[in-house]
């Protein structure tokens, strides 16, 4: 009975798929047959390789043209015939050599440990769990960061890839049921992401991150943006502060806050609000933030410098629920790093 369902199913996708757009699916499959990833850095110019034997059109069909709820069922198409043609081999070959796949570098109960700890310090916010993916382009639309880097998937849908990206959404859908509510999240997740990685131990294509998210509506003087920051950077220096007193170190731990010239004087205002000694202050130029950043790194074992945390405001949910008003912190941590890296020796956490 269940396949005979199947088969049913399998049938009413393909009459919805026209005979011509399944002749350019399989010829675009046939093209892309062997080809594992595309390098991020690839321009439209060096990527016309994938296009060469398509019928004229077919690109455009698919990328621009075809509604996106008839594109959906064509690729459900196509991989439920890539999926049917495998075999037992095929799939230990890829477990084999597949990064996107393999286990995680980390024990799970040590992980587990870590991010118990590392939501004690966040009591102050809601614990939130996750969905394994989100909607298509959460990350290259807000910021801006290359699909490449991400694990598509389908109906409409990617990897996650990036929590804060994620939770950003729930501030905003938040946000506009209340424009008085003043949001705080944290979650830990596993994220997957596409892009080349470091020749550095403990970075691998799947790892856990924990991450905080604060937004709200603006008060006068910049007084939300400056506090939800320091907030943000005191939980997670009590956060290393709890890991320490149970087995981790972070020796040389120092703290950058780091703001563009327009917004200097409210890095200064963040620093001391902060009330640590030995913060350090920087400018900001990168454009992935809305004018404010912070940094927090400390030595490893192997005595290599860690950029651990990573913190700032963003702009996402000003444009997400239509309000220059509203403000987005996030923060996010490499969570899985701290079992990997930073473990006292001998110490069972």
């Amino acid at each position: 009975m269940r396949r005979a369902k199947r088969t049913r199913s399998a049938a009413d996708r393909r009459g919805r798929c026209s005979a011509g757009l399944q002749v350019c699916v399989r010829r675009l499959s046939a093209a892309l047959k062997g080809c594992a990833t595309l390098q991020a850095s690839m321009s439209v110019s060096e990527r016309t390789w994938i296009t060469a034997g398509l019928p004229s059109g077919a690109y455009e069909a698919l990328t621009r043209e075809l509604p996106a709820s008839r594109l959906w069922s064509l690729l459900l198409e196509v991989v439920d015939a890539r999926a049917a043609a495998r075999r037992p081999a095929s799939l230990m070959e890829q477990w084999d050599r597949d990064r996107f796949v393999g286990l995680a570098a980390v024990d799970q109960r040590a992980q587990l440990e870590v991010d118990r700890h590392l939501l004690d310090a966040a009591s102050a916010f809601e614990s939130i769990e996750l969905s394994p993916v989100a909607p298509l382009g959460v990350c290259s639309s807000m910021g801006r960061a290359s699909q490449n880097k991400v694990l598509s998937a389908l109906r409409g849908t990617e990897v996650v890839a990036d929590p804060t990206n994620v939770m950003a959404l729930e501030c905003a859908r938040r946000l506009r049921r209340d424009p008085q509510a003043v949001v705080r999240l944290a979650t830990s997740h596993r994220c997957v992401r596409a892009q080349e990685i470091p020749k550095v131990r403990g970075f691998t294509a799947h790892f856990r991150m924990f991450c905080l998210a604060g937004a709200g509506v603006e008060r006068g003087n910049h007084a939300f943006v400056v506090g939800a920051i320091a907030e943000q950077i005191s939980v997670m220096i009590d956060a290393l502060e709890r890991l320490e007193r149970h087995g981790f170190a972070f020796p040389e731990k120092r703290i950058t806050v780091l703001a563009s010239e327009a917004k200097a004087a409210l890095g200064d205002r963040i620093a001391e609000k902060v009330g640590r000694p030995r913060i350090a202050r920087g400018v900001l130029d990168h454009q992935y933030y809305d004018g404010l950043r912070f940094q927090i790194a400390a030595r490893s074992t192997d005595g290599v410098d860690v950029p651990l945390i990573d913190g700032g405001a963003f702009d996402w949910v000003a444009r997400l629920a239509s309000n220059n008003k509203a403000v987005f912190i996030a923060t996010g941590a490499g969570s899985q790093l701290v079992p990997l890296l930073f473990r006292q020796s001998g110490s069972d956490s």
